[in-house]
């Protein structure tokens, strides 16, 4: 048997805890070690409990899920991974606790196929924002990002590298960038791994976030 994903359920909700926890538990490869109802209890179940991924409510009394991911964020960077539940898909909560390292967020009425799915993605090191509402969350508060006009940290990174930031920022998927690019659908991927690697971000969501923060990409564009 595959070693389980570990899961710590943040939510101030019993009842959405509890059916989170039975979608979880009904699957082989994966398990809730831990549950708290707000960003305190999120902080300390983390510090005294081995899990894999946080799915972490955005509004909750105390200490919201932006401040606790932050904290978690800050504690341990290579620690485990946040995926951020929200009730609004253009919700500037859920933008602000991508900004802080989320890797993604999800709608608590998304359905139970789709919550397992994202966990595992996101477990496995990718992001979980389907590109159109990439496209749509970015357009829609985008014009609230502090943009520094200046785009040194990016100059690590070559010409066609920039390309394909440009593309992702756009919310292009991997083949859709490899077919605008003229590149191989692996080639794309290497560049993403290269992208993240020479800026040290997380993931998919971070490089669109850096390109709109650098002024490499702007609102309105695309």
């Amino acid at each position: 048997m595959e070693e389980q994903i570990r899961v710590l359920l943040v939510d101030d909700q019993e009842l959405v805890r509890t059916g989170l926890a039975m979608i979880i538990d009904s699957q082989p490869d994966m398990r809730v070690v831990a549950q708290a109802g707000d960003g305190h209890q999120a902080l300390e179940q983390a510090a005294t409990t081995t899990c894999d991924i946080v799915l972490m409510d955005v509004r909750m009394p105390r200490l919201d899920g932006v401040a606790a991911t932050r904290e978690l964020l800050a504690r341990d960077p290579d620690g485990p991974k946040v995926l951020v539940l929200t009730t609004f898909d253009l919700d500037e909560h859920a933008f602000a606790a991508l900004r802080a390292g989320a890797s993604g967020f999800l709608l608590k009425d998304a359905p139970a196929e789709d919550v397992l799915a994202a966990i595992r993605t996101v477990v496995a090191g990718d992001a979980v924002i389907a590109p159109s509402t990439t496209r749509r969350l970015l357009q829609h508060i985008a014009a609230d990002l502090p943009v520094s006009g200046q785009d040194e940290p990016l100059a690590v990174l070559t010409d066609r590298e920039r390309e394909v930031m440009v593309q992702i920022a756009h919310g292009a998927t991997n083949a859709e960038i490899g077919e605008r690019l003229y590149l191989a659908e692996p080639t794309v991927k290497t560049y993403v791994g290269r992208i993240l690697s020479k800026l040290g971000l997380r993931d998919r969501v971070h490089i669109v976030i850096e390109a709109y923060e650098t002024g490499l990409v702007r609102r309105g564009e695309g």
